[in-house]
């Protein structure tokens, strides 16, 4: 295989793929993250667009390969594994019963399987984040809606204790790896699909608004239907946010493959974003 052209990591050139290029390899992959910055023994939240990397030889497996070798065996990698599909309140769930009448979609709901920690695909996350939900000893967290998933030493302790009345706060994996100095990948996403933004919700206000959601659950063996109130999610001025952070925030941007990235931590992505939400949102 031919060696692609050098990274520019301040982002002026995008690298170029050799016409008789079968994929890029793990190798490759792994090159173009180390230029970029990330490192050894770093916790590390990632959005990743496998399409935007370009031909990739071996998928999803090769992406989450070529990072666990960056972080080697001290780094841990996250990645949020939603089932927005499990909620009766949900974009997702509204799309899917768009059109149906209302005795349809009763029929629907009475055969929502409940969220199952262990086998319900992260259809929201993608397939990196479902290539890394199956990895083997991989840890998910237990909210039937926005659920995380993670390989590595901290795996277990960023996993534990997400309360159901909490999707993306203080008492979510986000909480913790916000304590704990975790790192932001945008691989070829841009920041409407941040996860990390969504803790400033609920830090912005002292009492952010709240609202009901409701999901299929699994309780002491019975399936029902389950309602909480949490904090409303709006992820519709996350692109807005993204642009002051980008000129605010000290972050390393590159590529790897054809896919624009960005590289940041996390803690001052998500002060800043609370400041801009307090200032802005009404």
């Amino acid at each position: 295989m031919g060696r692609r052209a050098p990274i520019d990591v301040e982002g002026g050139n995008q690298p170029a793929m050799n016409g008789d290029d079968q994929g890029l390899t793990s190798v490759d992959i792994a090159h173009d993250l180390r230029v970029l910055g990330l490192g050894a023994d770093r916790i590390l939240l990632p959005h990743a667009s496998l399409r935007g990397m370009g031909l990739v030889a071996g998928g999803a497996a090769t992406v989450v390969r070529a990072v666990r070798d960056v972080l080697g065996p001290g780094g841990t990698l996250v990645v949020p594994t939603t089932t927005a599909e499990n909620s009766d309140t949900s974009r997702a769930h509204l799309a899917s019963v768009a059109g149906l009448t209302p005795a349809q979609v009763s029929a629907y709901r009475a055969v929502m399987p409940p969220f199952n920690r262990a086998t319900t695909p992260a259809i929201g996350g993608g397939r990196i984040a479902e290539e890394i939900r199956t990895t083997p000893g991989a840890i998910r967290s237990a909210h039937p809606q926005s659920s995380f998933a993670a390989v590595g030493p901290l795996a277990r302790p960023l996993m534990k204790g997400h309360r159901i009345d909490c999707h993306l706060g203080e008492e979510s994996p986000l909480g913790k790896l916000y304590a704990a100095g975790a790192w932001v990948l945008l691989l070829g996403v841009g920041y409407s699909t941040c996860t990390a933004l969504h803790l400033a919700e609920y830090r912005y206000l002292p009492s952010p608004p709240l609202r009901t959601y409701r999901c299929v659950i699994r309780h002491r063996g019975t399936r029902h239907w389950w309602s909480y109130r949490d904090v409303v999610l709006d992820d519709s001025d996350f692109e807005a946010i993204g642009e002051v952070i980008d000129r605010n925030v000290d972050m390393r941007r590159g590529y790897v493959g054809n896919a624009e990235c960005r590289l940041m931590p996390m803690r001052p992505v998500v002060d800043l974003a609370a400041h801009w939400m307090r200032e802005h949102r009404r």
